[in-house]
């Protein structure tokens, strides 16, 4: 039995893009009509798009908008709704993207305070931005069959995709002083993604499982993509009841998990393998074996909860909240169901339960005018009802084996916070936090992934200060500062050397059986390895924002934060200290009765420092700038006209550099003195406009051009050389895309 781990890869900048399209950055979600919510007007909008290029061009283009795959789309809205004042009965029918595969379509009834009828149905496909060429057979399915590509770049182009069509539904029903709600969504997933195995075969580590000889250090990557056939199904039920003093909200919540494939079970033909330097090597027998699976893809899962929460007003200034919750989540699917065999003897599934309980309660009172005061606890117990069992035995692992963890954390937070109201229209906030996280009992038979010690309770205690100008003709605005410390509130445990046992640092770190060492040596070494999420850290933040209004067609806001992290932890490896600052500007100006100008530029900067005692020393940076500016206006009565622009550049700097002389001349030996940056940048221009050609009839014309520069060595590798996996596969996207964007559209209108 295999169980999976997801091969990470850099898509930092392939998330903002994400995040942009999925905000509407085609012409079709960028005409909404959100009138339609006030005042329903019907409405029918039809044309087409043509964009340059091919898919390879679109790669980052068309993530999610629909428009990567063809050349020409239609482009397809419509909008009808039917309104009677007098009995209060709402309808609307609207459909957005038909002709694109993020299409969305929803219905919604509702008699006004007494019932609501709403279905909704979308889609939307994420195409991987990157194409792979491979010879890999049957992608994206449970058998794939891997073959050695005699020379990279030569197999055939693989476009991953993956699909998701949703359905929701939901229903609200008056009865006086009670709503009943309820809710279902089903969302099927279909496709694939990428996903990869392998492992880094060592005679010492894995004796069984790599033979003797030239093969025994032997290390194979896979690029095997995940088969995606999945739903998830969330149901939710409640009663709301609005009294006087008294609202209350209780029901239920169901999240159901199921996974039509359980495992991936590869195939391998020939009787070499490509070599990370070149050339080939012949299989490692058993190597090759283990590579063939199965491998666990994620299993069926389910949760359910009950809850209740409301606020009562103890007084016409004073007001209490709530809220109570029972989890009860299991993941038991049969581990021969899936595929998988070899698992420990007599257990057929993992049998995990996951109860957790939650509670809070929280007080805001304005016991004067200038006095408000709010406060909240919160304890959160998690109870892992887990069996523990061992699950490595199919690696031949030199170490002892280990177990899966059934730790059960506790959480408990508190906060209170005071505004004041001072002269000048001055406001004086100060606040306090207390935290205290128990991570539970450590299961000693497990492996806490290559480090040397942890904590099992950490409490974090902070207050913040704020000053805001409230009110004022021409300016409104703002500064806080916030001081958050962490400490670890018990001892620090020593992870042993076998991963097998942990002992208070208080005690002997001697191995089993060895002569005893000195006290604390093994634990508190310079250089060890300590999770800096349990470290001592000490946070200081600074934020700042305006509103100003010099006149009455011009306003300006603006953002400014700083701050630090600074960990320390018993050893001196590991991450010493980060840094941030964001600043943003926003500008608005009315230039005339018809013409409105808007910018705005903001930047970013994190930073990074870590080290490995006697190796290396990392001081990364992530850079961005952000400019952006729009102007709309109507030049005349039947025209309506705009443009946007969006420039962005965001560099990856890592910093990397030999520690001590031996490293820095270990690194100039290999021809890699440090990491090249990863850059990316991106230039949008979206042009549109609007001609009324009578009251019921108009027509809109887009134009975008959206071009991207990305250098990513972690795919493309260094120097012009791709990014290989063992049977060389490579993983690519043209560095610089441009794509140029042109969309008609007819709309009609009608009662």
């Amino acid at each position: 039995m295999t169980f999976n781990a997801r091969i990470p890869h850099s898509a930092r900048a392939m998330a903002a893009l994400a995040a942009l399209f999925a905000c509407g950055a085609t012409p079709a979600q960028e005409i909404q009509n959100t009138a339609a919510y006030t005042s329903p007007e019907n409405s029918v909008s039809v044309g087409a798009g043509v964009s340059s290029g091919d898919h390879k061009d679109r790669t980052r283009f068309g993530i999610f908008n629909g428009l990567r795959e063809n050349d020409a789309n239609l482009l397809l809205d419509f909008n009808y709704g039917s309104r009677d004042a007098n009995s209060g009965r709402w309808m609307t029918f609207q459909g957005r993207n038909i002709g694109l595969d993020n299409r969305e379509l929803g219905i919604d009834y509702r008699n006004l305070g007494d019932f609501r009828l709403k279905i909704d149905y979308g889609e939307i496909t994420r195409h991987d931005p990157r194409i792979i060429n491979t010879s890999l057979q049957g992608a994206g399915t449970t058998t794939p069959t891997v073959s050695l590509l005699a020379t990279p770049g030569t197999g055939q182009d693989l476009n991953l995709e993956l699909k998701r069509k949703a359905l929701g539904f939901e229903m609200q029903k008056m009865f006086g002083n009670y709503q009943l709600e309820v809710s279902f969504k089903n969302e099927n997933k279909d496709g694939a993604r990428l996903f990869g195995v392998g492992l880094a075969c060592s005679a010492t580590n894995y004796p069984a499982a790599c033979s003797a000889g030239a093969t025994a250090s032997q290390t194979v990557l896979l690029m095997l993509p995940e088969p995606v056939n999945s739903a998830i199904r969330q149901f939710e039920a409640k009663l709301n009841y609005n009294g006087p003093s008294l609202k209350l909200t209780g029901g239920y919540y169901g999240n159901f998990y199921t996974n039509s494939n359980g495992s991936i079970n590869p195939g391998i033909v020939g009787g070499t393998i490509g070599n990370l330097n070149g050339g080939t090597q012949t299989w490692n027998a058993n190597l090759r074996t283990y590579m063939q699976g199965p491998f666990a893809l994620p299993p069926d899962s389910q949760a359910h909860q009950f809850f209740l929460s409301g606020n009562y007003a103890l007084a016409p200034r004073t007001k209490l909240n709530f809220k109570a919750s029972y989890t009860h989540a299991t993941q038991n699917e049969d581990f021969g169901g899936m595929g998988l065999s070899g698992g420990p003897a007599g257990r057929s599934n993992l049998g995990g339960v996951l109860n957790t309980t939650r509670l809070q309660a929280g007080i805001s009172s304005r016991p004067w005018t200038k006095l408000h005061l709010t406060g909240d606890v919160m304890y959160e117990k998690k109870d892992n009802k887990t069996p523990v069992d061992v699950y490595n035995t199919h690696i031949p692992y030199a170490q002892s084996p280990w177990t899966n963890s059934a730790m059960s954390p506790s959480k408990f937070e508190a906060k209170a916070q005071a505004g004041y109201h001072l002269p000048y229209h001055l406001e004086l906030i100060g606040g306090v936090k207390y935290e205290r996280e128990d991570f539970g009992r450590w299961t000693q038979s497990d492996i806490p992934g290559g480090i040397n010690g942890l904590r099992q309770k950490l409490e974090i205690a902070g207050y913040r200060v704020e000053l805001k100008k409230t009110m004022s003709e021409t300016f409104s605005g703002s500064a806080a500062y916030l001081s958050e410390r962490r400490q670890g509130d018990s001892p620090w445990l020593r992870v042993f050397s076998g991963f097998k046992d942990a002992f208070p640092a208080s005690e002997n770190c001697a191995a089993a059986g060895a002569t005893p060492a000195a006290a604390n040596g093994c634990i508190f070494g310079a250089g060890n390895e300590y999770a800096f999420t349990q470290e001592n850290m000490q946070r200081d933040k600074l934020r700042f924002n305006a509103n100003w209004a010099p006149m009455d067609r011009l306003s300006f806001q603006g953002v400014l934060e700083l701050g630090t992290d600074k960990f320390r932890g018993p050893g001196l490896s590991g991450l010493e200290s980060t840094g941030m600052y964001n600043a943003s500007l926003d500008a608005d100006y009315q230039l005339t009765e018809n013409w409105k100008l808007r910018a705005f530029v903001t930047a970013n900067k994190r930073s990074y420092n870590m080290q490995r005692t006697g190796d290396y020393e990392v001081a990364m940076t992530d850079t961005s700038t952000t400019f952006g500016f729009g102007v709309t206006g109507t030049p005349a009565g039947n025209f309506r006209l705009g443009a946007d622009l969006l420039a962005m550049r965001d560099t990856l700097d890592y910093g990397l550099k030999g520690q001590n002389a031996a490293a820095r001349t270990a690194f100039a030996a290999s021809g890699y003195d440090g990491l090249p940056n990863v850059k990316f940048t991106l230039l949008r221009l979206n042009l549109y406009g609007d001609y009324t050609i009578n009251k019921a009839s108009s027509v809109r014309l887009d134009f975008i051009h959206h071009r991207t520069f990305f250098d990513e060595w972690t795919w493309e590798g260094r120097n012009g050389f791709p990014f290989l996996y063992s049977d060389n596969t490579t993983l690519s996207a043209k560095t610089t895309q441009s794509v140029n964007f042109l969309g008609a559209r007819y709309v009609h209108k009608f009662q």
